[in-house]
């Protein structure tokens, strides 16, 4: 999922450097400022600082909320909040602050609220912070729900956001957007031990894009539910691949060695 993430944030980035290198120079010399159809820094010193934001990728996540940070304290009108503002939830989900990721996705979505990026990742941070005793259980897993379904149906409508991206990429990204929104109601329906309901989301996940942590929790959904003969049938061909992540492998096997001792 991280590598969804990242592929989301720097095909943005990628398209911001286009329009900074249009609109950026009009405003640093004081004319009036080209049209664009996209966000454009309004002078020099703000579009430094978005270069700035965009660079601190490449060092980690405390880089990117001081860098971001810097460009909203300086630059309140910035076209780039809602950006700057996702960037540093990511950030502050690498770092396990997943509170503070919260806080700032929907921030996020109150300066847009088709930002489908945000969505999945609040559908994501709500469905993993939510446990099956909560008192505001399915109050909390519906509108994680939501979240879900407002990113599929907003990325579907979505336009390229650089136009260097080719039409094959952006619909795999757009894929794996569908493929977190099934990953997270599938993550709400196992919390609610609606492990039937679970399979179907993890099972769609997988189709949409392929990734052995969508295929591992089909799997513990399958076993959970009682399905032990097809969990082991899942487990063996998750198994198979030699590029397995090790931790998906021992999580696996240990599924696998579940659902084998259940059959017996």
């Amino acid at each position: 999922m991280k590598k969804t993430i990242l592929t989301g944030i720097l095909a943005l980035a990628a398209g911001a450097y286009g329009l900074m290198a249009q609109g950026a120079a009009p405003a640093a010399q004081g004319a009036a400022p080209a049209a664009n159809k996209g966000p454009a820094p309004k002078s020099q010193a703000e579009l430094q600082a978005i270069q700035a934001m965009f660079a601190a990728q490449q060092t980690g996540p405390d880089a990117v909320i001081k860098a971001s940070d810097d460009l909203l304290t300086k630059f309140a009108d910035t076209d780039y909040k809602e950006l700057a503002l996702y960037m540093q939830a990511d950030a502050y989900q690498q770092k396990r602050d997943l509170t503070k990721a919260q806080v700032l996705a929907e921030q996020a979505m109150a300066v847009n609220p088709k930002s489908y990026q945000a969505a999945i990742m609040l559908a994501e941070l709500i469905t993993q912070q939510t446990r099956e005793n909560d008192l505001d259980r399915e109050d909390k897993l519906n509108k994680a729900a939501k979240y879900a379904n407002d990113a599929v149906t907003n990325v579907q409508a979505a336009e390229k956001p650089n136009p260097q991206v080719t039409d094959a990429q952006w619909d795999e990204f757009k894929k794996g957007i569908v493929a977190r929104a099934h990953n997270a109601l599938g993550m709400g329906d196992l919390t609610r031990k609606k492990f039937d309901d679970a399979v179907t989301e993890f099972k769609t996940a997988a189709e949409q894009d392929p990734q052995p942590a969508y295929l591992a929790r089909e799997a513990s959904a399958l076993q959970s539910g009682g399905k032990n003969a097809e969990a082991v049938a899942l487990c063996d061909k998750i198994l198979a691949d030699p590029n397995l992540h090790p931790m998906i492998k021992q999580v696996v096997t240990q599924i696998k060695t579940q659902a084998s001792a259940a059959k017996k």
